[in-house]
């Protein structure tokens, strides 16, 4: 069966992150996206995880499930802070687990070396070598994957804290790691340019800091396999029912190229080469993106085996765009979507199936090019840098007047 699922998750709990999700705000926006199942985020902290055994009834296959029979797994995302080969480092670790008493037995040990109580993505003063010895020592079964792997300040293979390899970050522990998260800032195609990380599978989750639907899903993971624990955890390990991956356009993350914010600079990694990575405006270190990242370690010129993927901007920012709203929560954006949603069901399927032809019968024909290009790779975007999200970018002809119909005749 197929399966869409997004397992990089957070709570209420989590800094940085909405205050007012919800399980039930995360499995009714879950079904808006289309996912079949979610990571419960958080799974350590003590209030969430009181939550989720509230909310959720978990079966012998390891499965967590609502009232209404929607499935989540155990998850959480960890930060690791540490010194190792003479470098600071900051690497987030995606951590899947297979049932509550190995998420009892998780707490304990975290608890030995420090609080869980502060945030839903706790820090510990620990290196990834140990963060792996310590699960592994609880449970076979627990995934540890590196998130956002590319990512300037967190990400494994990140340029502030992160390493060259993933052998370099977990040593002969590596052979523990079976996947990593291409991140919004990358795509499997950039990924397969470096022929180090042909052994590890790719997966994609959203890291969403609240439960909105341009946010959960935006990134996600589709297997082929049976909805247990094992069989999702055995697809990621061995590749076997792992189909593919949604991603965002690398071009809309964060920090796809490099610059400054500060500064208003964002250059292409050919760019900030010349200048040897330094800001020509305040003359000091640009923040490196994962595009100059990708290069720097590429072995190829092309990418090789690259396995399937999609990438889509959300349905609900290609509406903000069209019709020049800047609130993506705004109650018209709603009207749309949900218009939408009431006549095909989800919005990946909205995305990545719906004919313009059927989609024109209840929404401006602009709007319904931009979600046909959108579905084809060929939106124009400004990239992103240095924290600062991309931005779509449309002609004057590919934008809804304001003189022209309201959202509600649609």
């Amino acid at each position: 069966m197929q399966i869409i699922g997004d397992f990089h998750i957070h709570g209420r709990y989590a800094q940085a992150c909405s205050k007012t999700t919800t399980i039930e705000d995360l499995e009714k926006n879950a079904k808006l996206k289309g996912l079949n199942i979610l990571g419960t985020g958080d799974a350590q902290h003590p209030l969430w995880n009181k939550e989720i055994l509230s909310k959720l009834t978990e079966d012998e296959s390891g499965i967590l499930w609502t009232k209404n029979k929607f499935p989540f797994i155990w998850q959480t995302e960890i930060s690791l802070m540490y010194s190792q080969n003479g470098k600071g480092r900051r690497i987030h670790h995606i951590v899947l687990l297979p049932n509550k008493e190995v998420v009892d037995q998780f707490i304990e040990s975290l608890l030995k070396r420090g609080r869980i109580d502060y945030d839903g993505r706790p820090i510990f003063g620990i290196s990834s070598i140990e963060f792996v010895e310590m699960l592994k020592s609880i449970s076979q079964d627990i995934e540890i994957i590196p998130a956002h792997a590319w990512t300037s300040y967190f990400g494994i293979m990140g340029s502030k804290s992160g390493f060259n390899s993933v052998e370099e970050c977990f040593g002969e522990k590596s052979k523990y790691i079976h996947a990593i998260e291409t991140g919004i800032s990358s795509d499997p195609k950039m990924n397969r340019k470096i022929s180090k990380l042909d052994k590890y599978h790719l997966v994609s989750f959203s890291d969403p800091h609240t439960s909105f639907p341009w946010r959960l899903g935006r990134e996600a993971t589709i297997f082929d396999c049976k909805l247990t624990y094992k069989d999702i955890i055995n697809s990621i390990r061995t590749g076997n029912g792992l189909k593919g991956t949604i991603e965002t356009p690398p071009e809309y993350g964060k920090y796809h190229v490099d610059g400054h914010r500060d500064c208003n600079i964002n250059l292409n990694f050919e760019e900030s080469k010349k200048l040897n990575k330094i800001c020509p405006k305040c003359n000091k270190p640009l923040t490196i993106g994962v595009e100059y990242r990708i290069e720097e370690l590429a072995d190829r010129k092309e990418p090789k085996d690259v396995p399937y993927f999609v990438s889509l901007i959300p349905l609900t920012e290609l509406i903000c765009s069209v019709y020049g709203i800047s609130q993506l929560a705004s109650k018209k954006v709603w009207e749309v979507y949900n218009n939408l949603i009431s006549k095909f069901g989800n919005e990946y399927n909205i995305m990545l199936n719906v004919s313009k032809e059927d989609l024109i019968k209840i929404i401006d024909e602009k709007l319904a090019n931009i979600i046909i290009k959108n579905r084809e790779g060929k939106l124009k975007i400004q990239p992103g840098y240095d924290g600062v999200y991309g931005k779509i970018l449309l002609d004057q002809n590919e934008i809804v007047k304001k003189k022209q119909k309201s959202l509600s005749d649609f």
